[in-house]
């Protein structure tokens, strides 16, 4: 994928591990996707039974196909091995312009959201949706919540992230993802609390710089 124009330089990670009950406080409805015990993905609670996440964590890579929605489990506030809630997929209702390519292209990328609905709505007094937003411009200061291969026992925070660029309904962003972190929320702060105004879709390279794609 090329995007014109020039980036700015990426900052160093600011992740942090939310490994106690105090970090993870108002963030339980993110939660970690167990995707047909092959893999995992991130995903967020926006209503008590729909869950947001990218379009390609419910798809098998190898066959192009969706995975049964009963073989997905969501792990609500996942940490040090638990869960506050967990429920398996009922439904997965997958952007309708998505097209599975291998190339990274940007109708891929722009079109890689999903919803799961679940079996039955979290009703966790501690597990609240996130509402959702509109997408941020450039320049905006963002916040991601996921999970990843190397950190997949407790969700980690990095706030104060940005968006260098934005074109054809693609961010690209300097925050610090990798495999697992598909379909992570990425969150505008606002003076009421956090919403969503993105999913994490990829990570790559733009200009040689290290970048993250919603």
């Amino acid at each position: 994928m090329i995007l014109a124009g020039s980036l700015a330089t990426a900052q160093d990670s600011g992740l942090q591990a939310m490994r106690t009950g105090d970090d993870g406080r108002g963030w339980e409805a993110v939660g970690l996707l167990k995707v047909d015990s092959k893999g995992f993905c991130t995903g967020a609670l926006i209503e008590p039974d729909l869950v947001l996440t990218a379009a390609h964590c419910v798809m098998d890579a190898a066959t192009g196909e969706y995975v049964r929605p009963a073989s997905i489990e969501f792990r609500a506030g996942w940490r040090g091995g638990r869960a506050q809630s967990y429920r398996l997929g009922r439904r997965t209702i997958v952007h309708p312009d998505y097209v599975v390519s291998p190339d990274g292209s940007r109708s891929r990328i722009a079109n890689d959201v999903a919803l799961i609905e679940l079996d039955r709505p979290i009703r966790d007094t501690r597990t609240n949706p996130f509402p959702v937003g509109e997408q941020p411009r450039n320049g905006s200061e963002v916040a991601v919540v996921s999970y990843a291969h190397d950190r997949s026992v407790d969700p980690s925070i990095e706030e104060g992230c940005d968006v260098l660029a934005r074109q054809f309904g693609v961010l690209v962003l300097n925050c610090d993802v990798d495999f697992g972190s598909s379909g992570a929320p990425i969150f505008r702060i606002t003076e009421t609390g956090p919403e969503i105004v993105s999913v994490v879709s990829a990570k790559g390279d733009v200009q040689g710089k290290q970048v993250s794609f919603g």
